[in-house]
């Protein structure tokens, strides 16, 4: 079989690549070895990070492309790749204009994890990849491969260029050939038991989560052709996700960034709540049982945000997730936490959110500078019991800023590429919400470009 292009993975950075391919007029084959589209992207929040953007402006908020770098650069730890943060911050606009072209409108606005600013754009994830995938088939240039799995990259012996992909289905080989090259989206390794012992093993503790396919076959196909590694030492699990989540729901819920204070089974807070999630996840694996409970008031309750799933506090209250009491003992005897504790740990709280300090942990607003700290003491309470999980990895290919695959010496491996959850680079030590599917997003259309020559 001979195609322009091979794309593999079905999640969002997939698709992406695949209609840009296609709207510059190539033939493209996307491989996915689940039975479904989506991946991880369909298990995410739906948010995607963009700056500068007329729903912003109709907000009232203030960002810029400047902005958001330093905002990447920052929470990455200066970490991150310089030129691929700026790849991401120069396409952004244009990608969101381009989602819109095709029908993707967000109305939904909200600040998390790593934004200095409400960042957050907001619309269903399923929804989102169903819009990209209607304008891939209406192109009839892409066909589409469910339960196929890729496993060896093949490569010319002459020049090293990738040259195909060595595929399974139903027990089946097939060889399938490319005239542009291969680009690789299958995602992290977040369902690999194996590569999570080897990278991340102070993970043990966390739940996991993530696309059932993402076990790390773009990773391992493409290092057995010496591709390099980026970010690994920095996996971090995500904190926030309900303790009875399964590995494929998605119940993050973060009052902790609407002002709520994060303690253990102490009752005791053992970490700045408007940090990155992923640093509070750090925080949370080295805490009895792992776990820590958000309690808040109502008034941070009233800051929520409907119809974002990781702000809308109410659905979580009607699904059972979050609870509530008139008092704070009643929370704690929900909780199971000893109430003089509780009441000291707020107490404390409450004296230095009046004076706009923390002196335990640091903590100077709502999420990463961001509105102002308030005190926990206008009932009712309620509480979300939460731990770390793993859902993505946030590491892995080395690529420029073309998302061109690059070895374990820093050279090109031609005709390689990769996108979405299977680079490393780009995130550094942290994460920024909505960086994923916005990378996903971005990153595709990158790789599509590069692989066949365009800018």
């Amino acid at each position: 079989m001979n195609v322009d292009l091979l794309v593999v993975g079905g999640g969002l950075a997939g698709y992406c690549a695949a209609l840009e391919a296609a709207n510059a007029g190539a033939n493209v084959t996307l491989i996915e070895k689940e039975g479904r589209t989506g991946g991880a992207t369909i298990l995410s929040g739906g948010s995607f990070a963009f700056a500068g953007t007329p729903l912003q402006k109709a907000r009232g908020v203030e960002d810029s492309e400047e902005r958001l770098y330093e905002d990447l650069r920052r929470v990455g730890g200066h970490e991150n790749d310089d030129a691929i943060v700026r790849a991401y911050v120069s396409n952004q606009r244009d990608t969101f204009d381009w989602l819109a072209s095709h029908g993707v409108i967000f109305e939904r606005l909200f600040i998390a994890s790593g934004q200095t600013v409400p960042r957050g754009h907001s619309r269903n994830a399923r929804e989102v990849l169903d819009i990209v995938e209607a304008r891939v088939r209406e192109t009839g240039r892409v066909t589409t491969k469910l339960n196929v799995a890729a496993r060896r990259l093949i490569r010319d012996e002459a020049t090293g260029a990738v040259t195909g992909v060595l595929a399974e289905s139903g027990g089946r080989e097939e060889t399938i050939n490319t005239r542009h090259g291969v680009v690789l989206t299958t995602g992290g390794f977040s369902r690999s038991e194996s590569l999570l012992k080897l990278f991340a093993p102070q993970q043990a503790l966390a739940q996991r989560m993530g696309g059932p396919g993402n076990t790390g076959d773009g990773l391992l196909m493409a290092w057995r052709l010496g591709a390099g590694f980026r970010d690994m030492g920095y996996i971090k699990g995500t904190f926030g996700n309900h303790v009875s989540a399964g590995p494929e729901d998605h119940f993050l819920l973060f009052p902790m960034y609407a002002g709520a204070i994060i303690v253990n089974t102490q009752a005791k807070r053992f970490v700045d709540e408007s940090l990155s999630y992923k640093l509070i996840g750090e925080a949370c694996i080295r805490q009895p049982g792992a776990i820590g409970f958000q309690v808040f008031d109502q008034p941070v309750f009233d800051r929520a945000v409907p119809g974002v799933p990781s702000m809308d506090f109410q659905a979580d209250l009607d699904a059972g997730r979050v609870i509530t009491a008139p008092t704070l003992a009643g929370i704690a005897g929900m909780l199971g936490l000893d109430a003089a504790a509780l009441a000291e740990t707020v107490a404390r709280y409450n004296g230095m959110a009046a004076q706009g300090r923390d002196d335990d942990f640091g903590r100077d607003g709502l999420c990463n500078h961001f509105g102002a700290m308030a005190p926990i003491g206008r009932p009712p309470y309620y509480a979300f019991a939460a731990k770390s999980v793993v859902l993505a990895t946030y590491c892995g290919l080395t690529v420029d800023a073309t998302m061109n695959v690059l070895d374990v010496f820093g050279a090109p491996i031609a005709r390689l590429y990769a996108a979405g959850g299977c680079i490393g680079g780009f995130h550094g030590q942290a994460y920024m919400t909505g960086t994923a599917n916005g990378k996903a997003t971005i990153f595709g259309r990158i790789a599509a470009r590069a692989a066949l020559g365009q800018p």
